[in-house]
């Protein structure tokens, strides 16, 4: 317990680094460049070295069919959890929500603490779960803002080929893709990291050591609190989390597991911040429809909601993420899950259910 202390006290010391940099680094430029060096070097290096280590199995392609199993969840429960919040789902606020709340992004706000406490095979199986979440923010969620987008402007006229051949294109291109299939073609020749040339192994483990203190400074450097819908987008988030917790449960005891490490990766990898890949779909509309000068009322998403979504989603993420595993095997349990998440799924609706009460009887 005391080395679980200790380490969760360095990883943010690092993070505070990251907040005492800002002074110094405001460019918004340079705070990309170095969300750049996790995403294309250290990430993929430590995604690369983790799966070398596994033996390759078709019994693996469960991992991704989970985690695309959660997105859908979340995407197809938002119609219904999003009035709650009095946000219809046909509104700007609505669509932007439902492109975000399901997407992950792992390799900033788990990964790095997956492989800190439980180790370079659970980051292996995180990483192929990812997979799925890859194909359902980068694909999927492209072709549902595409939709909205069309059913918002419906006299534009389209010719969209173009886009979703270059969309597939940077999808091959992606680093972290490139590394993973290299990963699975070398293991499919039974090849792993003892037998590549030293020089190629050490590159990759020289590498891999910078991501955990790159993400948790890109953390420090990156979040910021701006003023606006704070109260809805943390009590949506609440919320998020809460019913994630929930699912995690119901995948625990479906799958009758028992591994206390197979147990914390499924609930730390859905736990993961709101992925940036659906906010770059939505940068790009928003884009368009600035140049045809539309009003903001009038517009597909909400960009400034977005924005707060994912400055308030990647904290959230991470403490939670932290606060689990820096705790050994206490969620190991699904009971100790099931009361957490009953209570996060609580917390988030409070404000919202006690506003809603309290308006009428008022009016009463």
């Amino acid at each position: 317990m005391v080395e679980a202390v200790q380490k969760t006290l360095i990883l943010l010391l690092l993070i505070g680094i990251g907040f005492a940099l800002r002074g110094k680094i405001k460019n918004k430029t340079e705070i990309n460049g170095v969300k750049e060096i996790i995403l294309s070097i250290a990430l993929p290096s430590t995604v690369f070295i983790a799966l070398m280590g596994i033996k390759i199995s078709l019994s693996l392609l469960i991992y991704p069919i989970l985690i695309l199993a959660f997105n859908f969840f979340i995407f197809l429960s938002a119609p219904y959890f999003l009035p709650i919040f009095g946000i219809e789902k046909d509104s700007t606020s609505g669509r932007t929500l439902t492109m975000l709340l399901p997407s992950l992004a792992p390799g900033l706000s788990s990964f790095p603490f997956i492989n800190e406490f439980l180790g370079d095979e659970s980051l292996a199986l995180a990483a192929m779960g990812d997979v799925g979440n890859k194909f359902f923010a980068l694909n999927f969620l492209y072709f549902v803002a595409l939709k909205m987008y069309l059913k918002n402007n419906r006299e534009e006229e389209t010719q969209e080929n173009g886009k979703v051949k270059s969309l597939l294109l940077s999808l091959v291109k992606e680093p972290i893709n490139i590394i993973m299939l290299l990963a699975i073609v070398f293991l499919s020749l039974g090849l792993n990291m003892t037998s590549l040339p030293t020089v190629v192994s050490e590159l990759f483990n020289r590498a891999s050591s910078l991501m955990t203190p790159l993400v948790l400074i890109y953390i420090g450097l990156a979040v910021q609190f701006k003023e606006g819908k704070i109260k809805l987008v943390s009590s949506i988030l609440l919320f998020r989390a809460g019913i994630t917790l929930l699912f995690s449960v119901l995948i625990i005891n479906l799958f009758n597991i028992n591994n206390p490490n197979l147990i914390l990766l499924a609930v730390v990898v859905p736990l993961s911040s709101c992925s940036f890949w659906p906010f770059a779909h939505i940068s790009a509309i928003n884009l368009k429809e600035e140049d045809k000068n539309l009003p903001k009322e009038r517009r597909t998403f909400d960009l400034n909601l977005a924005v707060l979504i994912l400055a308030f989603s990647l904290p959230l993420s991470t403490i939670l993420v932290m606060g689990i595993l820096a705790s050994g095997q206490f969620f190991a349990n699904t009971s100790t899950l099931l009361i957490f998440g009953l209570l996060l799924t609580g917390l988030g609706l409070a404000p919202h259910l006690f506003k809603k009460r309290s308006f009428k009887f008022s009016k009463a």
